[in-house]
């Protein structure tokens, strides 16, 4: 990418090839435009993070503790405060992503209002969130670079040269807050043609990462709700086959594919796949099947289905509602193969949803996945679905237990019990949620970890905190002391609410335009100079 020395230069040649009609275009002020908005389009952006995200896998592939995160954002708002933050505690952006969420579009976004996880909600409001996430991160560029532009004037201006060439090297070196968006189409809204439809505009809107679910897309259901259906593998290579063309379509060939197996916790399947030769993909799929053998005519009722499997005349257990019935206990298995076939028909990433945050049963599938794809890695939902703390209070019970310790001071049942916070078994279990996830890149292949909605319950937690006190006794007290010190003690730059909406950006596009005259908003009467 140029500099901001050369992309100046660039203007000021141009400016000077208009014969003096381009007098009143200041080249430096074009420089810092060009500078402010280096994405154009949505491809731009997903072709830049698919790049992104193919040397993370490879950093990945090499060393486990590199693996990534990312959070679910349901506003372009949220997804730029949470990167704001992330370059300011921690310095860079690098290995954090953002996860768009069908779940939280279906609960806040949908025009027919709050909505399950079942595939109710316009299939474009997909696109139109991602579009929104980047309008929002490449304005936080703008608003950064805009506050570095103003330091190099005032550097300038008081003749200090060494503040000057440290500004400009920030500037040139400034690293933006576009980072990957791995997207969620569920189970692609309809037939293969509907998926491809759909992925072309999530990824024209930036999407370099497509997450795409093995259920069958009009019973859809949430991973971590009852009643999910899966389809047969080819009907979801399909599938993954029509993103693919999206990606190639588009000029995105390191698109990244997630290939999502509900299949530990569906128990359902809505279609016998045919067979067409003992052992492909269909015939692994029904044996699956939860049948009963049919002997003779008579063990057949009128429109039961029939199939032939290994040798012999089955009916498959058929539900009233016409759903076929897999056996119990073949759940991992099915997720195994599903995963397996899966990368071996061109996705990128698994994504295995599971019923808790276990690392070994997490990793025991793994080790089988790599047997035959050995860089097999995941994308895993550490889900606000699962008890995190009874889920690993028990875990250490039962280590304990394993272990011949005396647990005769604990009630398995009732651990989430407040009267435990101080125990020794709950401190160990916050230190395993702690290191939960290196150990499971580490032990369990996965590459990415984010968590599907936790800026709903976020919203929700601060939203109850500061209704508790300003309609009781604290008033505005609870308010000033609750958020607006906590931003100024804690440096949150959105306590100068009117610079964060791009008023500041405005001013200084108002003197590139109309010079002295310009009208301007951040004078000494904005009250936003009280916050220094």
């Amino acid at each position: 990418m140029a500099t901001y020395q050369e992309t100046t230069a660039e203007f000021a040649q141009l400016c000077a090839q208009q014969g003096g009609t381009w007098n009143n275009i200041n080249p430096e002020y074009a420089a810092r435009m060009r500078l402010q908005n280096r994405f154009l389009t949505g491809l731009d952006i997903a072709r830049y993070t698919a790049g992104i995200m193919r040397a993370d896998m490879a950093a990945y592939d090499a060393d486990t503790a590199q693996y990534t995160q990312s959070l679910g954002c349901w506003h372009g708002f949220i997804g730029q405060q949470k990167l704001i933050a992330i370059k300011k505690h921690h310095g860079t952006t690098s290995k954090r992503y953002l996860y768009l969420s069908g779940w939280m579009i279906a609960a806040l976004r949908s025009e027919f209002g709050p909505l399950p996880d079942q595939s109710m909600h316009e299939k474009t409001t997909v696109p139109a969130l991602i579009e929104e996430l980047y309008t929002f991160l490449r304005q936080a560029d703008a608003r950064e670079l805009n506050h570095l532009f103003r330091e190099l004037q005032t550097a300038r201006d008081a003749g200090d040269q060494v503040a000057e060439k440290r500004l400009l090297d920030a500037i040139n070196n400034f690293e933006t807050h576009v980072v990957p968006i791995i997207a969620d189409i569920d189970a692609g809204f309809g037939n293969e043609e509907a998926t491809y439809l759909l992925a072309k505009k999530m990824i024209e809107a930036g999407a370099c990462a497509i997450q795409v679910e093995n259920q069958v897309s009009d019973a859809k259901q949430c991973g971590h709700q009852d009643g999910k259906v899966t389809v047969p593998h080819e009907d979801f290579l399909s599938k993954i086959n029509a993103i693919r063309y999206a990606f190639l379509e588009l000029g995105v060939p390191d698109g990244v594919i997630v290939a999502r197996t509900d299949s530990l916790g569906a128990g359902l399947t809505q279609k016998i796949p045919v067979s067409r030769e003992p052992g492909d993909l269909a015939s692994q799929y029904n044996a699956f099947l939860e049948t009963e053998e049919v002997r003779s005519a008579d063990d057949v009722n009128e429109g039961d289905v029939v199939i032939k499997k290994d040798g012999k005349l089955v009916r498959p257990v058929r539900l009233p509602n016409g759903l076929y019935r897999f056996k119990a206990g073949t759940g991992e298995a099915r997720v195994i193969l599903d995963c397996i076939t899966s990368l071996q028909h061109g996705a990128d990433l698994l994504w295995i949803e599971t019923e808790k945050p276990h690392v070994g049963q997490i990793g025991a599938m793994v080790d089988e996945i790599r047997r035959q794809v050995p860089d097999a890695k995941l994308v895993y939902n550490n889900s606000p679905s699962f008890n995190w703390t009874l889920s690993f209070r028990q875990q250490v019970f039962d280590a304990w237990q394993g272990e011949g310790r005396d647990l005769s001071a604990y009630e398995r049942d009732a651990l989430m019990k407040a009267e435990y916070d101080t125990t020794e078994l709950a401190q160990e279990a916050d230190q395993w949620i702690q290191a939960f996830q290196s150990e499971a890149s580490a032990k369990a292949g996965i590459f990415h970890h984010l968590i599907t909605l936790p800026t709903y319950h976020t919203a929700a937690l601060s939203t109850d905190n500061l209704a508790r006190g300003y309609f009781g006794e604290a008033g505005m007290l609870a308010y000033v002391e609750g958020v607006q010190r906590k931003e100024i003690r804690e440096g949150i730059a959105c306590v100068k609410h009117q610079d964060m909406a791009g008023s500041n950006m405005g001013d200084d596009h108002k003197e590139y335009f109309s010079g002295e005259q310009a009208l301007k908003a951040g004078g000494k009467d904005n009250t936003m100079n009280q916050f220094g």
